[in-house]
């Protein structure tokens, strides 16, 4: 007896198990389950991919937050010991209150992925460059280009924001 080999049908979403693959089905003919495939999101796994990165992103903006708050206070405090330059006191100051305000937006939209994922990368990308060149203006110099890229992801983080909402409001707050 020849091997049974499954065919696919994506018209029915089932397996026809027959005698060889040029055959017709028969009345004979066994219908299985499609074969799983582990890389293809399926609802379930989409939700749960979403509510992943939601979760990570609201811990991102709960850290940066807290981080924020902790360097704004060094800027206020400790800072002015080591550095007597106010102009760069000023750029730590507008570092903190940019990580700030952008930690707060994070973690109220932290279900949308892709403005997460810009605000992370523009706060990182923004403050981060400007607390290092603020510190130690030399060792830092390549740092100088990254500030204004990360100013354009949040940018782009709010744009995002803008139109994932693709105008739909739900009791005052839209919709994504």
């Amino acid at each position: 007896m020849p091997a049974i080999e499954p065919r696919y049908d994506p018209e029915q979403d089932l397996v026809e198990e027959s005698q060889s693959p040029s055959e017709e089905p028969t009345e004979t003919t066994t219908l299985l389950p499609a074969p799983a495939v582990e890389d293809t999101p399926t609802p379930r796994t989409t939700k749960k991919r979403t509510k992943m990165s939601s979760t990570l992103f609201f811990r991102i903006g709960a850290i940066y937050g807290a981080a924020a708050v902790g360097l704004g206070a060094f800027g206020a405090h400790g800072l002015k010991k080591r550095i007597s330059d106010p102009n760069k006191i000023a750029s730590w100051s507008t570092a903190a209150h940019y990580q700030l305000v952008h930690s707060a937006v994070l973690l109220a939209a932290s279900h949308h992925p892709v403005a997460s994922a810009l605000f992370t990368a523009g706060m990182t990308m923004f403050s981060g460059s400007i607390y290092a060149l603020t510190l130690d203006t030399e060792r830092y110099r390549f740092l100088g280009p990254v500030t204004p890229v990360g100013g354009l992801f949040l940018i782009a983080g709010w744009l995002a924001l803008a139109f994932a909402s693709k105008g739909r409001v739900v009791g005052g707050l839209p919709k994504f």
